[in-house]
C-alpha cells in the first residue's frame, strides 16, 4: 500500500506531456511520422504523436506508450530532445512538454492510428503540413539536432538495412544534411572510420554498374556509438 503523502505544495501544478519526433528514411527522402488529431484542440490538424504523462509514469515510458497507442510503433530507442514550456503553447492551459526523437527503419513498422489520433502517416521533411501547438518548433529543433549528431555519431546507419551500398549511405547523409556531397570525399571519410566491411556481393538487376554491398563492423559500430566519432562532411 502506498503511504499517504502528508505534504502538499501551494504552487500550481502544470500538466506534463511528451511528444515524439520519429524520423524514417525512404529511398532518398527523410520522412517524419505524424498523426492527424482526432480531438480538440486542433482537431484535424497534423501533429506529433504524444500525450499526457500519467501520475506514476516515467517520461520515457510515457513517450513509448503514447507512440504505441497513437501509431502502433514500438520497441524504438528514443532519446530526450528538449523541454518546451512556453505558457501559451497549449490553449487548454499550462502544459509543459518533453520532446523525444528517434531514427527508425520505415520498413520495420506498420503505422496504424489509434487512441485520439484519426490517422498516422509518414511525411517528407520537405513537405510537412502546418502542425498543431508548437510542434513545428519541436520538429525544427529535432532536425537541427540530427544534423549535428550525424557528424559525431554514426546515426545514419540506423536507417539502413543489414547490407547496403556506399551510395545508399551517402544518400542518407545528403537527406539529413539537405545538401549534395562529393562522392570521392565522402567515401574517403567513411573508409577512415573503419565502420564498414565490404561484402563479396554486388547489386543485381541494376541499369548502372553494379556496386558492392557493405555491412557494419558491429563491434566497432557499437564502440563508436558509445565514444562518438567526428568527421567533417
Amino acid at each position: 500500500m502506498t503511504p499517504k503523502n502528508n505534504y502538499c505544495y501551494d504552487y500550481p501544478r502544470p500538466a506534463l506531456t511528451v511528444d515524439c519526433v520519429i524520423f524514417g528514411y525512404d529511398a532518398s527522402d527523410l520522412k517524419i511520422l505524424l498523426i492527424k488529431r482526432g480531438i480538440e484542440p486542433f482537431k484535424g490538424h497534423a501533429a506529433l504523436p504524444g500525450g499526457f504523462v500519467r501520475e506514476h509514469e516515467t517520461l520515457d515510458s510515457a513517450a513509448k506508450r503514447e507512440l504505441m497507442e497513437e501509431t502502433n510503433v514500438s520497441n524504438v530507442f528514443i532519446e530526450q530532445l528538449y523541454t518546451f514550456g512556453n505558457p501559451g503553447r497549449d490553449p487548454r492551459g499550462r502544459v509543459i512538454s518533453t520532446a523525444y526523437f528517434a531514427l527508425v527503419k520505415r520498413e520495420d513498422y506498420i503505422v496504424i492510428a489509434g487512441d485520439d489520433a484519426a490517422k498516422a502517416r509518414w511525411y517528407s521533411v520537405g513537405a510537412i503540413p502546418p502542425l498543431a501547438f508548437d510542434h513545428a518548433e519541436i520538429v525544427e529543433m529535432a532536425l537541427n539536432r540530427l544534423k549535428g549528431k550525424i557528424r559525431y555519431q554514426p546515426v545514419g546507419f540506423e536507417l539502413l538495412p543489414e547490407k547496403f551500398t556506399l551510395s545508399d549511405l551517402q544518400h542518407i547523409y545528403e537527406a539529413i544534411l539537405q545538401k549534395k556531397l562529393d562522392k570521392r570525399n565522402f567515401r574517403k571519410k567513411i573508409d577512415k572510420t573503419e565502420l564498414v566491411i565490404r561484402l563479396n556481393e554486388k547489386e543485381k538487376g541494376v541499369a548502372h554498374r553494379a556496386a558492392y554491398y557493405y555491412k557494419f563492423d558491429k563491434k566497432k559500430y557499437e564502440n563508436a556509438l558509445k565514444k562518438g566519432i567526428y568527421f567533417e562532411i
